[in-house]
């Protein structure tokens, strides 16, 4: 079932309203990991649990960004192929 627009927009990762949260196991870990977030200027909410896995799955994504995509330009039907042959793309390789 599909949820009915509220209207609000999605809050950016590692802001005010939508900090990163990370779970740690070790204190040394938890001081590695907020010194990382402190010196980019993210919010964050940071778990010590020793007895969970590590997860800083919301760390990882603000220190590398995915990358936007761009997709080449297709040749028209009736542009001139790109072989040079001078003929229109569909009369030629198309």
């Amino acid at each position: 079932m599909n949820k009915p627009f509220s209207g609000e927009t999605s809050a950016k990762l590692g802001t005010k309203k939508k900090p990163a949260v990370v779970h740690v196991q070790t204190e040394e870990r938890l001081k590695e990991v907020s010194a990382i977030f402190e010196e980019n200027g993210w919010n964050f909410t940071i778990k010590l649990e020793a007895d969970k896995p590590e997860n800083i799955t919301d760390l990882e994504i603000l220190q590398n960004p995915p990358k936007t995509v761009t997709v080449e330009k297709t040749v028209g039907r009736n542009e001139p192929c790109p072989c040079g042959s001078g003929k229109k793309y569909k009369k030629c390789c198309g």
